[in-house]
């Protein structure tokens, strides 16, 4: 059994490290603040982002899981995070050579015409975040071109129900040109991130990257009224703008495909109804 610190013991990083306690690693986790009931295996209050707040991290470990969150879109936030706070666990624990695996986004890819990415794609950050997660990869494979990053897309399920909220205000929605989305299921973003985990423990060689993101990446304007048809809530109305307008880019899972994955929720279909989409959301609006 392996020896696994997970950085990051928020919704995603705490399931993924429960699964594996509960496949019998050893794991310690850290998280910026405590947890509100005690876990099955060690957690560690620290604040990455200064030197001295690692002394109580061990660092003799196997694997690494990086699945921060800055908690603010502010650039700042994520320097602090993914260039202080990187730099500061790469430092620590580097004597021990760990495999790491990092979370990043698929904000990376500025690409707007519809065009498909993937992870031989060129990264074309425009936001400051985007460039921040950028920097922090090309560090992590600077160590080591045998780290890997998964770029989740958007990430829904319960608790994460923006769209959802969106489509019961019955709020406009481009239709024209095509706006698509992307999006992944918190439950397949814990199912990749253990999948990767085993691969890389393994020894297996892996992609530097990996873009995580369901089978379809579909047109705002259908998922909306998809969701609205589904739910009872106003149809949404029309946005019908110029050919220059944003068209947002495709995200490719082909490489997660070959990897062997198996998405739980394929499309945005089997994610948006019953449990999965989050018990409470039948209550965002009610039809005259």
């Amino acid at each position: 059994m392996a020896n696994i610190l997970v950085v990051g013991c928020g919704d995603i990083g705490y399931r993924v490290a429960l699964a594996l306690h509960g496949l019998g690693h050893r794991v310690v986790g850290v998280k910026r603040r405590p947890l509100p009931a005690p876990a099955p295996f060690p957690i560690i209050t620290a604040d990455i982002r200064q030197a001295g707040g690692l002394q109580l991290i061990p660092v003799e470990f196997d694997l690494v899981l990086f699945i921060v969150s800055p908690g603010s879109r502010q650039a700042e936030a994520y320097q602090a995070l993914y260039r202080s706070g990187l730099n500061n666990l790469l430092a620590h624990v580097a004597a021990a050579k760990p495999r790491w695996l990092m979370v990043s986004s698929s904000s990376v890819y500025g690409q707007d015409r519809g065009e498909w990415v993937d992870e031989n794609s060129p990264t074309r950050p425009l936001s400051p975040t985007a460039q921040c997660l950028v920097a922090a990869e090309q560090r992590l494979w600077a160590m080591d071109d045998a780290h890997c990053v998964v770029r989740f897309s958007g990430i829904y399920g319960p608790g994460r129900d923006r769209l959802l909220r969106r489509a019961a205000q019955g709020e406009a929605v481009q239709q024209t040109p095509p706006s698509y989305t992307n999006r992944i299921h918190c439950d397949d973003c814990v199912g990749v991130l253990l999948l990767a985990i085993k691969k890389l423990l393994a020894g297996e060689p892996l992609l530097p990257c990996y873009l995580a993101s369901d089978n379809d990446p579909a047109p705002i304007w259908e998922v909306m009224n998809w969701i609205a048809r589904q739910y009872a809530y106003p149809a949404p109305a029309a946005l019908n703008l110029t050919a220059e307008a944003s068209q947002n880019k495709r995200c490719g899972n082909a490489g997660l495909a070959a990897l062997g994955y198996e998405f739980l929720f394929p499309t945005y279909r089997e994610g948006y109804i019953g449990p999965a989409a989050g018990v409470t959301v039948k209550k965002l609006y009610k039809p005259t």
